[in-house]
């Protein structure tokens, strides 16, 4: 693992700043340690995939991203998460802003009980933005950069429940991005969709990393090899495996991740 951790520290000095930095991560449900001394890097605007079987950390990984643990009781962390120097760890930190630094689409796409328009702007409301014009402006921008906006654009207070699937998870996804967050979190975003609608949401992924970091968590290899521009292998709360994509599926540097991406394990 130290030669990976030296390669790897090498792709990250030829392809930019790092726009969040994990130190020496531990974390534990109760008694249970389902992260064990997790360290790594995530480029900034690239796609970022963790992968791994059921159980093995990467969703509780992400969910440290935003502090989306804090909901639940029990729980302890160690270490850092750093994103622009700053610890969003650190006593005193200011939550709601990290989380509105750093957005969440989940695996099952959950709309409000509200109109299109209303779940798009949502986030900016509760920001205290009550400028009309603003709030047009961001609607707009936001479904198009989701690829929804020509499905949409004459039924704006239409329920956001109408949706099909696919459409529902793009409205989450430019609920998520309506407020210009520099990360964007998605954890299995295209598990409950069809393969037409996998499509849509893995081709909007490639075209939103050029505006934002996008780290996704993923039980379909097809998918990270696809969407992604990185990979982390994760298995039993360990960081096994960290590379460029490409490589971590044509050339896995251990036998554990060979034997889970070729479909022996998991």
């Amino acid at each position: 693992m130290a030669n990976l951790n030296v390669q790897f520290v090498k792709q990250m000095v030829e392809t930019g700043v790092a726009a969040v930095e994990i130190k020496n991560v531990n974390f534990w449900y109760g008694a249970k340690q389902a992260l064990h001394d997790i360290s790594l890097d995530i480029p900034e605007k690239q796609v970022t995939a963790f992968i791994g079987p059921s159980g093995c950390g990467k969703s509780t990984l992400l969910r440290c991203l935003n502090r989306m643990n804090d909901f639940i009781d029990g729980v302890r962390i160690e270490g850092q998460f750093i994103i622009e120097g700053q610890d969003i760890y650190a006593p005193k930190t200011d939550v709601i802003e990290v989380r509105r630094r750093i957005g969440m689409v989940f695996q099952k796409s959950n709309p409000l009980a509200k109109s299109i328009y209303e779940n798009v702007v949502y986030g900016l409301r509760i920001a205290g933005i009550r400028d009309k014009a603003t709030l047009d402006e961001a609607f707009e921008r936001s479904l198009k950069s989701a690829a929804l906006w020509d499905e949409v654009k004459d039924q704006p207070h239409a329920s956001g429940l109408s949706l099909s699937g696919g459409q529902q998870q793009r409205l989450c996804i430019a609920r998520a991005i309506a407020i210009e967050p520099e990360i964007v979190l998605m954890d299995e975003p295209c598990s409950a969709l069809d393969p037409i609608a996998t499509q849509k949401i893995e081709e909007l992924i490639h075209d939103l990393k050029s505006r934002f970091t996008i780290v996704m968590v993923t039980h379909n290899l097809q998918q990270a090899a696809r969407a992604s521009d990185r990979t982390a292998f994760f298995w039993l709360g360990k960081l096994i495996e960290y590379s460029r994509t490409e490589e971590l599926f044509t050339n896995p540097q251990t036998k554990h991740t060979e034997d889970y991406v070729t479909g022996r394990f998991g």
